[in-house]
């Protein structure tokens, strides 16, 4: 029973914040790889890793209900298609990387602000406040 109500309290924003950290990994490993011949740089794709998370809490009250969907997991990893080529193959663009990931900390720090202040919400109904 508790851990329905932590559930219901964080709902998807729990796994947001996992996805928004495997995120922050796949684009500094891309950075680090800035000149490595032949290296892709990859992204995460948020929408299609929550897609996943949702699948998991679906359930089927009749088996022809998901009938037809026999597509395997997604695991939303992306190629980066390089704005410009290079001539040893890497498609890394260190611009673009650091953009995207100064936006990504930015979300990630908004997605734990947000379950920051659900938990100081939790605590305050405990206490009674």
């Amino acid at each position: 029973m508790a851990m329905n109500i932590f559930n219901d309290a964080f709902g998807i924003h729990e796994r947001a914040l996992q996805v928004r950290s495997q995120r922050l990994d796949v684009l500094a490993k891309n950075i680090a790889n800035a000149d490595t011949p032949n290296y892709k740089a990859q992204d995460v794709d948020f929408k299609a890793m929550l897609q996943e998370s949702k699948k998991e809490y679906m359930t089927a009250t009749n088996d022809k209900h998901f009938a037809g969907i026999e597509e395997g997991p997604d695991n939303g990893m992306r190629y980066r298609i390089p704005f410009n080529n290079s001539f040893d193959g890497n498609t890394v663009e260190i611009s673009v990387e650091q953009a995207q990931f100064g936006k990504a900390a930015g979300d990630y720090q908004a997605t734990l602000q947000f379950l920051q202040d659900r938990i100081g919400g939790i605590r305050k109904a405990l206490k009674g406040e």
